[in-house]
């Protein structure tokens, strides 16, 4: 599908789209539940955002795209009463504060849910809702870090190298929030009975890391960095440097792409892959052979080869590569290049919705559209022009 084509599927969600008669109540968060929020409204859900006055101080949050967000003060009672209009009629309620918060403003679970007893109320922070650090400060590196994740990332000389903050906020939280609001939505339609769900990064962290996890409880994973076969360690599972400064990324686990992999660098007399003392020496010959071209001239040669080696690419690079133009990989949000909904439904594609806007542009017509009371409408558009 051409990026044109999943550009302009962004207005009649309702009809389109998977989550189409999805409403959700979006309390100003960052990280990890915006992501979650975007990825249901990209496949279709009407999402809400409620910021606090003041939110945006500078360039709009990326991650905002897709729905409206009203600036609304929730120290008072008048706000916080049009916020639970919003409630009643909504399928979710999403808060990603410090446990306690939303109960000392009167936005609590046990509070949304005597308004609306359906109603899925979904609770994303940093350690959990309970144990010994759930009221601590964090971010994504300290989660990642509890979790045993960090640890295994980066060389045996590096020390421990940052994944970004992709592995706790967007995949441990927002991807693994939005799994668990689908689940219980679905479970609350069935049985027209809500739910509180506790996501935490920590949590989520830990459970990206379910097969290592094993491999550990079996003796299989040695806890070094840059020591098993998918950290690095073995040379044929590894990014290798080229002439010109650039990277090839090396995935030939099998033997028959391993082979390929050999055939194309030129390398002959090598010693047995299988043997992990050979490691070293193998990956010596290795790093040899890539660093006498330059990257582009690699990717030449592994053009069409059964290899599983790649360049890397930088963030520019990627939305240019040809796999990713035919594909319609990146669409344009606004003025930004945004990477396309993933994945791919057949009968109901996600769209990406409106570009972000900034806290406080929420229009009249989506509040209208909920159905709240005017006296509603009104305070919450007041507080935005405040």
């Amino acid at each position: 599908m051409a990026a044109q084509e999943m550009a302009a599927q962004n207005m009649d969600a309702t009809t389109t789209q998977a989550l189409g008669d999805l409403k959700v109540v979006e309390l100003g968060g960052i990280g990890p539940v915006p992501f979650a929020c975007m990825m249901l409204a990209d496949f279709g859900a009407d999402v809400v955002r409620i910021d606090r006055p003041g939110a945006d101080t500078g360039p709009v949050d990326p991650l905002m795209r897709g729905r409206d967000r009203f600036a609304v003060d929730l120290r008072d009672r008048e706000s916080v009463n049009a916020v639970l209009d919003l409630v009643a009629r909504a399928d979710v309620v999403i808060e990603g504060f410090r446990p306690g918060v939303t109960e000392r403003l009167g936005l609590g679970p046990e509070t949304c849910s005597t308004r609306n007893p359906a109603l899925v109320y979904a609770r994303m922070s940093g350690w959990g809702q309970d144990g010994p650090y759930a009221s601590a400060p964090g971010h994504d590196i300290n989660y990642i870090a509890l979790s045993g994740f960090l640890e295994a990332i980066g060389t045996a000389d590096s020390g421990p190298v940052l994944p970004l903050n992709i592995v706790g906020d967007y995949a441990g939280g927002g991807a693994m929030l939005a799994f668990g609001i689908v689940a219980a939505v679905h479970h609350a339609r069935r049985t027209g009975v809500g739910q509180t769900i506790d996501a935490s990064l920590l949590d989520g962290a830990s459970y990206l890391m379910t097969k290592m996890q094993g491999f550990v409880s079996q003796d299989r994973w040695v806890e070094r960095r840059a020591s098993n076969f998918l950290d690095g360690g073995a040379p044929y599972y590894r990014v290798y440097a080229t002439s010109d400064g650039r990277y090839m990324a090396v995935g030939a686990l099998e033997e028959q792409f391993y082979a390929e992999l050999v055939r194309v660098l030129g390398l002959e007399n090598l010693a047995d892959r299988e043997d992990e003392a050979n490691w070293p020496a193998l990956a010596g010959r290795f790093e040899e052979a890539f660093a006498r071209r330059t990257q582009d001239e690699w990717v030449e040669a592994f053009d069409g080869v059964d290899a599983c080696v790649s360049p890397v690419l930088t963030f520019s690079e990627a939305r240019d590569h040809p796999h990713f133009v035919a594909r319609g990989g990146f669409v344009p949000v606004g003025e930004l290049a945004q990477p396309a909904p993933t994945p791919r439904l057949q009968r109901t594609p996600a769209g990406v919705g409106a570009p972000p806007m900034h806290a406080g542009r929420g229009r009249r017509s989506e509040l209208e559209r909920w159905g709240l009371a005017r006296e509603s409408v009104e305070v919450l558009l007041r507080a935005g022009a405040a």
